[in-house]
């Protein structure tokens, strides 16, 4: 061998070990360095049969994993590429990719779970965390005013900032911490809405949208129908008109409330009885869920005003109080709206 390619191939193993050093240098930066998933616990899962590149595209899109090429190199050059467990997880600020791969191959699952149902007063989750075995109650024995200030929440009052989902957590998880979880997920799917809204609506901020939703989400008897019952409102705050719209009667009612709604209860004035005040109630009356959401922020383009159900579910709309009488008399003889 002549000593030209004596040096050649010594010069291409010296550029190969430099490389390899490079990239093995990089790729420990890489697994060594914090994950930037901002200042709070981020929640994703990894569907049954994931493959290792299906996980690391799972991840990224819960935005947790910046780059996902490189976890699927440092999984595969540590032998762990056919060991990732499908579940629901939780991971906090601070995580590295290595100690994220280390996660997900373990099976360190978050495996307790509640659901918050869409049309929930703030009383009702709060009572579902208070029975919840797995949750560290830090809640108890504070005033909602206590509890907004703990979050922290700015809004005078809690109700319909929280969005109803299921919230996966490990045991010993506080209540304060999943209610944090709940109203992140609220105000981004609001302010995603509020950004897409229809133009010329007569609501001046994402909270009067929110108060709208709330209401659309406890009339509304056929989902499909949420549009539709949003332009009614929204049609009648154009006009204005009041609302009379029973549910948030009988939630400014409160504890008085007895399953039953009398003419009386229509008469006696208060911040919640849209058939004694205009415009909307102070605050949302339940938890809105993301179609409702999307109905009072988009309503079906319709001229009705008034409703009336019919019994199986759906409502009728009409335009006239002439039209909606009839309805009424055709469908219920009580009918009020």
């Amino acid at each position: 061998m002549s000593r030209a390619i004596k040096k050649l191939l010594a010069a291409l193993v010296g550029a190969a070990l430099i490389v390899a050093g490079l990239a093995g240098g990089g790729l420990l930066y890489y697994a060594t360095s914090e994950i930037p998933i901002g200042p709070q616990p981020v929640q994703f899962g990894l569907k049954s049969g994931s493959s290792l590149k299906s996980a690391a595209q799972q991840m990224a899109g819960a935005g947790v994993l910046p780059h996902p090429d490189a976890f699927i190199i440092l999984a595969r050059v540590l032998g762990a590429a056919g060991n990732v467990k499908a579940g629901n997880y939780e991971v906090d600020p601070g995580l590295t990719p290595y100690a994220l791969l280390r996660k997900i191959t373990r099976g360190d699952y978050a495996l307790v779970a509640i659901t918050f149902v869409e049309g929930w007063t703030f009383k009702q989750m709060r009572q579902a965390l208070d029975e919840h075995a797995a949750v560290k109650h830090e809640m108890t024995g504070l005033k909602d005013a206590e509890v907004l200030q703990r979050l922290p929440i700015s809004e005078p009052s809690p109700e319909g900032w929280f969005f109803p989902d299921t919230y996966y957590f490990t045991h010993g998880t506080s209540d304060l911490r999943v209610l944090r979880r709940a109203h992140r997920l609220m105000q981004s799917h609001l302010s995603a809405q509020w950004e897409q809204r229809a133009p010329g609506l007569p609501l001046a901020t994402p909270y009067d949208a929110l108060i709208l939703a709330s209401i659309v989400e406890k009339e509304t008897g056929k989902a499909a129908e949420r549009p539709l019952i949003a332009a009614v409102f929204v049609n009648r705050l154009r006009l204005g008109m009041k609302l009379q719209t029973d549910p948030a009667v009988i939630y400014g009612m409160g504890e008085a409330f007895d399953g039953n709604l009398r003419k009386r209860d229509l008469l006696a004035d208060t911040p919640y009885n849209t058939y004694t005040r205009e415009g909307l109630p102070p605050t949302p009356i339940a938890m809105p869920s993301h179609a409702s959401l999307a109905a009072a922020h988009n309503p079906a383009k319709s001229d009705a005003l008034y409703f009336v159900a019919r019994g199986d579910g759906s409502s009728h709309f009409s335009r006239t109080l002439a039209e909606h009488d009839r309805a009424v008399t055709k469908y219920q003889r009580s009918g009020r709206r």
